[in-house]
């Protein structure tokens, strides 16, 4: 018996909206995107937040750098800070470009200052070279932003604390607009050091352990935080996949909104930063009301 042959012919049948839809998008995630196209979008973005409220505060936790060292090959986990330090001048433009004021980034907490010494010293250079490089950008650039460092500096070494300096001393008079830079820094340890120093204070002034209690309140301690003269975060963003604050800015942030964002910080792109104020935007801010 011979086998019967079946022919198959394609029949064309016009696609749904949906379907159609969903192919162009499968092809437009499949295609590269060419560099004229990602302007165009950033340029887009661009536009569509500036036509909305803006933050007057971002923070951001410059997390992945040594994901980002892993899984492009470098040679040293450190060695993803060098990027990661080229990265910060980029969002400080950024965020230049949309007039915020106040930018607070987290590079480095008490936590890391655990980790192997050599690396450890390769972060240092990087932190101490960037914030040069920042405050003499600050001088030449057209929105001038002081230079602060906020956390237990003391246990920097102290060739970075006399770079830190160095910055701060350089940016002083740079104007309204400031960039705190989080070294060595702890949530918790920031809140423990302003209770210290307020006891410090108020029990040189002559009041007793009892009286400090009975009379303290929120407003008593937030003068003896670490930058008690800049607005609370209205945002912060968290690169590289981790949905968690791990305590930063504990105090400030308890109506901030928050982003998280799947790139490493390295590779953090304008179209990321873009689209992390667009959400912020789109978000009704009740302040636990």
């Amino acid at each position: 018996m011979r086998g019967t042959r079946v022919r198959l012919r394609a029949v064309s049948r016009p696609l749904s909206a949906g379907a159609a839809a969903a192919l162009a998008v499968g092809r437009l995630a499949l295609a590269p995107v060419s560099p004229l196209a990602y302007r165009w979008y950033a340029s887009h973005l661009m536009s569509e937040v500036r036509s909305h409220a803006l933050p007057m505060h971002v923070a951001m936790i410059l997390d992945g750098n040594r994901r980002f060292a892993r899984s492009t090959g470098l040679l040293a986990l450190a060695d993803g800070y060098k990027y990661g330090g080229n990265k910060v001048s980029e969002v400080v433009a950024w965020c230049d470009e949309l007039s915020i004021p106040v930018i607070t980034l987290w590079g480095l907490s008490t936590e890391n200052l655990e980790r192997d010494p050599s690396e450890l010293g390769k972060i240092f250079q990087i932190v101490g070279d960037r914030l040069g490089s920042l405050s003499r950008e600050g001088t030449q650039g057209s929105t001038r932003r002081r230079i602060r460092a906020v956390g237990r500096l003391e246990m920097l070494p102290s060739e970075l604390r006399d770079q830190i300096e160095a910055a701060e001393r350089q940016s002083a008079n740079l104007g309204p607009n400031i960039l705190n830079v989080a070294v060595a820094y702890g949530g918790r340890d920031e809140i423990l050091d302003a209770v210290k120093r307020l006891l410090r204070t108020r029990g040189g002034e002559g009041e007793s352990a009892a009286e400090i209690a009975e009379s303290l309140s929120d407003n008593d301690l937030e003068p003896f935080m670490y930058a008690p003269d800049i607005p609370e975060p209205d945002l912060i963003i968290r690169t590289s996949g981790e949905i968690r604050l791990s305590g930063f800015l504990l105090w400030q942030s308890v109506h901030s909104e928050l982003y998280f964002c799947d790139v490493p910080w390295p590779a953090f792109r304008k179209i990321d930063f873009l689209r992390a104020i667009r959400s912020f935007q789109a978000r009704q801010r009740r302040f636990g009301r």
